[in-house]
């Protein structure tokens, strides 16, 4: 199959006297950069990678508040997402001391600047190689590393920077404290060690590394034969999904005996830190494992591990019972080892609870394409019944479909980024763009004053004018030569605000009396005379939540202004091509006529892209109009979601009777959000 992306006749023909070798001049232009310091200089963060230890700890010294990057798994996120700045970046995985391994007398130290990847690799080659009661630990990690994001995230993620990042929702952390592994630190100061326990992880300044020390190396010490350890975790997917709460749990008995000498508790997703139960541990030392100890347990943990009732993620009833189930968890599991161990010994495992011991196995996924058999004697031309293959579908696997942004740079083309409401409902006082137009590579900020025509339609506004009505709300575009300078332009764009009243659920416009339409009723016979002759009536209320439409290809389009008779090019990924004919021709106030837009894919929608890309169109147009040049506007995943509308949630109640009568009531609201329509529904 020739995909048509290259001309194998344009090849040199090929030497059969010569071998294909890597070219010996790139090879030595490797070895050199090796052992020199790398820096990259941008225009607002530099870039340092050094090749020795004490080189490192010297630019720390130097650039204390500096990040240490290997994987940029986590600073990457901030730097995209939040607009963090560093001007400093230290990037240390040439550094040959962080990628130490070896094993000593009562464990193994792995260098920070280990991958993840490697961290599993590491430990299935040294668990075989130890006895059973050594490796609890090891086998716990290798159990979290299997669901621990994707491998792509696991190929670039460090151990180190997993341990100092701390994130609530990492679950390897809480293993490694349960385990009671040591961080080495190094700074020019010189070598400490400190323990990696809760302290550690709740971020305690007098058991936190200082600004200036190194990570250099995880100690991950052998697991003891009394000991256990086991870790939990409850996501919305098994692989690629933060964890909704997850755990880590160890305890060791006193030799020979069910009696508790040490238990360490910890979790994760219960704040911004991950946080352990150092006072339950203590009141349960000493304590048989039995379930006089769970029931005490569980009593403790939920006293001491408090979660608020307006915690961040929700969930708060589920997240408090995944508390005490993983304790009970952990429970059967440390029971069911004491009873192999001790055969002997009287310890109660009701038959009921083993169920809860036995892991989820996932198994690959298999499709499978079920369909008729034809009449031999059905015409070929005839589709009806044949498994006919999508249109596109080699394209679309190949990679060679064209979407609306893989149309090339046009001639002249400009980007732009737009400057959306950060309040949900109030009074724009005034913009202030004047520090956005003298930034580099910015031609124009286009705001409502520069439409020609018509400023949206009866339901919404192209670019905000006087009020904005959501968080999302388009205010402005800033256009720039890049949409890297759009982008970073329109953060220099000030804005002031008067705030309004706000409606946030359907709860509150139930209580405003907010509707965009009068209340439709369906009714047949006399309901309120039926339900005052009934025996029994059911009440109660039902509700679902949004969705957003996730589609692949985001919104985007590209307007390309021809210089006769004011026609324009429009490529656009939308379901409904007509209507961002229309909105743009009244926003340019030219005849629909001149406007030709063309859709050859568009991306995925779900019904998704049928009312808002008109008015990113329109919004491009304008943009396009004034700076006289093609225009590219593509918006990211974030502000996509941020900006677009999603399917309502929906809040229903009902009122049954339970007579020959049958009488039904039934209420059902939904939250329309800002305007009277979206994505082609009228609420």
């Amino acid at each position: 199959m020739c995909s048509g992306l290259c001309q194998p006749e344009d090849f040199q023909p090929r030497d059969p006297t010569q071998d294909y070798i890597f070219p010996p001049e790139l090879m030595r232009i490797a070895e050199e950069t090796k052992q020199r310091t790398l820096v990259f200089n941008g225009e607002r963060t530099t870039w340092i990678s050094p090749v020795a230890l004490q080189e490192l700890l010297g630019l720390k010294a130097k650039y204390p508040k500096a990040p240490l990057v290997v994987g940029n798994t986590s600073i990457g996120l901030d730097v995209k997402k939040l607009d963090v700045c560093y001007p400093i970046i230290l990037y240390p995985p040439r550094v040959p001391d962080l990628h130490i391994v070896y094993r000593v007398q009562n464990g193994i130290v792995i260098g920070a600047a280990t991958n993840l990847a490697q961290l599993r690799d590491i430990l299935l080659n040294i668990v075989p190689e130890l006895p059973v009661e050594k490796t609890k630990i090891y086998h716990t990690l290798l159990k979290q590393l299997r669901t621990l994001a994707g491998e792509q995230i696991r190929n670039l993620a460090s151990l180190g920077g997993h341990i100092v990042s701390r994130g609530s929702p990492w679950h390897l952390n809480p293993v490694l404290a349960a385990g009671k592994a040591v961080l080495n630190l190094a700074s020019t100061g010189g070598r400490r060690q400190i323990p990696l326990n809760g302290e550690f992880l709740e971020r305690l300044p007098e058991a936190d590394l200082s600004p200036k020390e190194v990570i250099v190396s995880v100690f991950i010490p052998f697991s003891k034969k009394d000991e256990f350890v086991s870790a939990f975790r409850q996501a919305e997917r098994r692989k690629n999904a933060l964890s909704v709460i997850n755990s880590a749990m160890q305890v060791r008995f006193q030799p020979g005996t069910d009696v508790i000498e040490d238990l360490t508790i910890l979790y994760g997703g219960i704040g911004c830190t991950t946080v352990s139960a150092p006072a339950t541990s203590q009141k349960l030392r000493g304590r048989k494992w039995n379930e006089q100890m769970l029931d005490e347990a569980c009593r403790l943990i939920l006293e001491e591990i408090q979660l608020s009732p307006s915690a961040v993620g929700g969930k708060v009833e589920y997240r408090r019972t995944l508390l005490v189930s993983f304790f009970f968890r952990f429970y059967l599991e440390v029971l069911q080892a004491l009873k192999c161990m001790y055969p002997s010994k009287d310890l109660d495992l009701p038959k009921k609870n083993l169920s809860a011991l036995g892991e989820f196995h996932d198994s690959p996924p298999r499709g499978v394409q079920e369909y008729q058999e034809v009449d031999p004697q059905q015409p070929p031309q005839d589709p009806v019944g044949r498994p006919v293959m999508h249109e596109s579908g080699i394209k679309h696997a190949t990679g060679e479909a064209v979407y609306s942004d893989d149309i090339g740079p046009i001639d002249g083309q400009l980007y732009m980024a737009v400057v959306t409401s950060t309040q949900a409902h109030a009074k724009i006082l005034s913009i202030d763009t004047s520090e956005a137009l003298e930034a580099p590579g910015v031609v124009a900020v286009v705001t409502a004053a520069d439409i020609p025509g018509k400023n949206g339609d009866e339901n919404e506004k192209v670019f905000a004018e006087d009020e904005v009505i959501y968080i999302g709300h388009i205010i402005c575009g800033v256009v720039a030569e890049t949409y890297e300078l759009a982008k970073e332009a329109t953060q220099k764009v000030k804005i002031k605000y008067e705030d309004l009243e706000r409606i946030l659920t359907i709860q509150d416009a139930i209580q405003h009396n907010s509707y965009f339409e009068e209340e439709r009723k369906v009714e047949k016979g006399n309901v309120e005379k039926a339900f005052h002759t009934v025996d029994r009536i059911i009440e109660g209320e039902t509700r679902v939540g949004g969705q957003n439409h996730f589609y692949m290809e985001t919104n985007r389009s590209v307007v390309v202004p021809r210089k006769e008779d004011n026609e324009i090019d429009i490529y656009v990924s939308t379901q409904d091509a007509s209507n961002v004919q229309e909105l743009v021709a009244t926003t340019l106030d030219i005849q629909a006529n001149r406007i030709r837009c063309h859709t050859t894919r568009v991306g995925g929608a779900f019904g998704g892209k049928i009312t808002k890309p008109s008015f990113f169109a329109a919004a491009a147009a304008v943009a396009a109009h004034k700076t006289g040049c093609p225009v590219r506007f593509i918006l990211e995943r974030d502000d996509d979601m941020l900006i677009t509308g999603s399917r309502y949630p929906f809040l229903g109640k009902y009122k049954v009777s339970h007579t020959s009568s049958e009488a039904l009531r039934s209420h059902t609201r939904l939250s329309a959000g800002q305007t009277k329509k979206e994505d082609g529904r009228r609420t």
